[in-house]
């Protein structure tokens, strides 16, 4: 049996637009899930409208679909009213966002939005915009899910922690 050839694309970001556009890009390929690795929620990435939408329309439409989300500060999120906190609020039971456990913490830097196993938007650094879409690439969504399972599995929120505000 031959391999399926899947459309690729690997295409470098570097201004805060750009990621902005190819998180929204990324996300709006997902059929069933989507991972997401982030310092903070990243003002105006994650809490864009445009973003937000694509996911609502996902979580809605597919009972199925599934949010992860693994937040190494999420207080400058709850304490700026980042519209994604809302979203989650409201979408709590599709939505799985975890805030990344203290012995992680400085360990992992990087930032980055997978969907499904096939499109993927890496940075090494999740204060810099710096980074690259890999696109119809499963083996490297595929490395990246594997790397973020063991810290995903160690890490909760803190739900007493940010009580009142979430």
């Amino acid at each position: 049996m031959q391999d399926q050839e899947l459309d690729t694309e690997r295409r470098i970001v570097t201004t805060f637009e750009e990621v902005r556009d190819v998180v929204i890009e990324v996300a709006s390929q997902a059929e069933r899930s989507i991972t997401i690795q982030t310092p903070d929620l990243e003002p105006g990435i994650y809490d864009n409208e445009e973003f937000l939408e694509v996911l609502k329309r996902l979580m809605l439409a597919k009972p199925y679909a599934r949010l992860r989300v693994l937040v190494t500060d999420p207080s400058r999120a709850v304490r700026s009213g980042n519209r994604f906190i809302a979203l989650m609020r409201r979408l709590n039971t599709y939505l799985d966002v975890r805030n990344l456990h203290t012995d992680y913490r400085g360990k992992f830097n990087d930032a980055f939005i997978i969907a499904d196993e096939s499109a993927v938007l890496y940075r090494t650094d999740g204060r810099r915009y710096d980074g690259i879409l890999g696109s119809g690439e499963p083996a490297i969504a595929r490395l990246h899910l594997e790397a973020f399972e063991k810290p995903w599995e160690e890490s909760v929120f803190n739900v007493e922690e940010h009580r009142g505000q979430i």
